[in-house]
């Protein structure tokens, strides 16, 4: 299986890497600079200056872009549109790398993780933009995306311990009554993903056990 991780010099991009590289695919990394991932084959190039000949042949890719400036959280729109647009029409699959904030917190999908009183000032900028990105990819019927949020603790640090739950639109806690995963963990979830195909044009989340 042949997969292209964009913005793969990432903290999330790295691990999803190193994932696939372990488990046997067929990795090309894109990247704006030198590569630091674990793929061999590298696409050096802006994600907004991709084309459709850059990903013809893939799978799947991955989109691990983050922006947090807010000059550049709009962004988050603007490259899932230009990433939509060059995979229009084809079955290359797109996995989005999501976050927590958009994810529901009542059955009825009217309140979000962002709206709660204790979801911290700093992140909603962020979380808004995530959100607007997200609504606009569930109105691309052209593109084979899934759109994986974390859990609401997304650590960077975290170990891998190999075991994760997979959830829906709303916000899943362990058996400890907690929303955390690791990057690693993510990573496993992300790359299981990829290998399945088990939700297209779906929003789905993960939390470790």
């Amino acid at each position: 299986m042949k997969i292209a991780v964009i913005c793969a010099n990432g903290k999330a991009g790295q691990l999803i890497v190193k994932e696939a590289v372990e488990r046997g695919l067929d990795v090309t990394a894109v990247v704006r600079g030198e590569n630091k991932s674990a793929a061999k084959k590298v696409i050096v190039k802006d994600l907004f200056d991709l084309t459709a000949d850059d990903l013809k042949g893939f799978d799947a890719v991955v989109d691990a872009f983050g922006a947090w400036a807010p000059d550049v959280l709009p962004q988050h729109s603007t490259s899932l549109k230009h990433l939509c647009d060059i995979l229009s029409g084809t079955d290359i699959r797109l996995l989005v790398v999501g976050g927590a904030g958009s994810l529901y917190v009542n059955p009825e999908h009217t309140v979000q993780v962002m709206d709660g009183p204790d979801f911290p000032d700093m992140f909603k900028p962020l979380a808004a933009a995530q959100v607007k990105a997200l609504e606009e990819l569930r109105t691309r019927n052209d593109v084979k995306w899934t759109f994986l949020s974390p859990a609401g603790d997304f650590r960077a640090d975290g170990d891998r311990t190999g075991k994760y739950i997979l959830g829906g639109e709303e916000l899943t806690l362990n058996s400890k009554g907690e929303s955390v995963i690791s990057y690693a963990d993510y990573a496993i979830a992300m790359v299981d993903e990829i290998v399945k195909g088990n939700n297209i044009q779906k929003r789905i989340s993960v939390v470790s056990e």
